[in-house]
């Protein structure tokens, strides 16, 4: 597939969401007095004005900052930081879709199909069945490991991630079975565990199995953190089983990433997206240091060792998918 002509763009679309968006949010804080606990939580507003952005122009969603900040900086339990997770990018992930789907930018379609299926499913099933018994020490490695794995992928294979031109189709029924099996499994096993993940999952079979250009992988990866952490939400509404304090962190971080995240979307498409995602590679792996350091006394040498071996693994398993798209791009393009 190779970019084509823009078509007609709708913003307006985009500007009566946002409308309505802040007419509900001012109704609930200003209408049932909550100004004040709005304010109180001003230093999560002031990191999702970070996260937000990164949220919208690169594959990593804005959990990927309020989670370590939630967690690792006021030591509030992981289990929060996944319910935030969902919370917040139910807005700002929303807000950066509907900007990405007025603008009419391309996305995988039959790949991002599939994945959304798969989360409709697998989302539920795993915060019903999955996560539950996970501690919270072990949601905090998963999140460590997965985005110290992505950031250094992105930190020594950036380059020939940001070369890409177009997609490697291959045919739309395998395209569709690949993200529902990928969406699937990463809804059950990653997003209800920290909130995030199908996204850079995603995004990781586009640029490395399908050679997907950065304009197609990252936008199509915005739409299906949206989708699933909006699934997410659902689940935790109908089965009330919120963590205290989300409600009060997402009153003062909600405004901030329903224009920040797609403010990202904005800005990245005039400086380029490789300087946005070396920053934010280098603090996935900032955060998995922070995170061994912080527990050491727990996880002891063996258990460090452990979590650096897991991270290895994870690059392992990267380099074999980069193999294989080459290969299948070989045979794609043979006569």
């Amino acid at each position: 597939m190779s970019l084509q002509a823009r078509p007609k763009q709708y913003l307006w679309v985009w500007g009566f969401w946002l409308t309505a968006f802040y007419l509900v949010w001012s109704y609930i804080v200003f209408g049932h007095d909550l100004l004040a606990v709005t304010l109180q939580h001003w230093p999560m507003a002031a990191a999702m004005a970070v996260g937000s952005y990164a949220a919208g122009s690169t594959p990593m969603g804005g959990g990927t900052v309020g989670f370590p900040v939630l967690v690792l900086l006021f030591e509030l339990p992981a289990s929060l930081g996944r319910d935030f997770s969902f919370a917040i990018q139910s807005i700002g992930m929303t807000s950066a879709s509907i900007f990405i789907l007025a603008k009419r930018q391309p996305l995988a379609k039959a790949l991002l199909y599939g994945a959304m299926l798969g989360a409709l499913i697998g989302t539920p099933l795993g915060l019903i069945f999955v996560a539950p018994y996970f501690s919270e020490l072990y949601i905090k490695l998963v999140f460590a490991v997965i985005w110290a794995s992505f950031g250094l992928l992105h930190l020594y294979r950036l380059d020939e991630i940001a070369s890409h031109s177009g997609m490697t189709d291959f045919d739309e029924s395998w395209d569709f079975k690949l993200g529902l099996t990928l969406g699937l499994l990463s809804a059950m096993i990653l997003v209800s565990v920290t909130g995030v993940g199908i996204d850079m999952v995603l995004y990781t079979a586009l640029v490395l199995l399908c050679r997907a250009d950065l304009k197609i992988a990252i936008p199509t990866s915005v739409v299906i953190m949206a989708f699933t952490s909006v699934v997410g939400v659902m689940v935790k509404t109908i089965s009330g089983s919120w963590q205290d304090g989300v409600f009060e962190n997402w009153l003062a971080a909600a405004p901030v990433v329903a224009l920040g995240a797609p403010l990202g979307v904005f800005v990245v498409a005039r400086i380029g997206r490789k300087p946005t995602l070396l920053v934010v590679a280098t603090l996935c792996v900032g955060q998995f240091v922070w995170t061994l350091h912080s527990e050491q006394k727990i996880l002891g040498l063996w258990g460090m060792l452990l979590a650096v071996l897991a991270v290895l693994i994870s690059l392992l398993g990267f380099e074999k998918l980069r193999q294989l798209g080459a290969k299948l791009v070989r045979y794609k393009n043979a006569p």
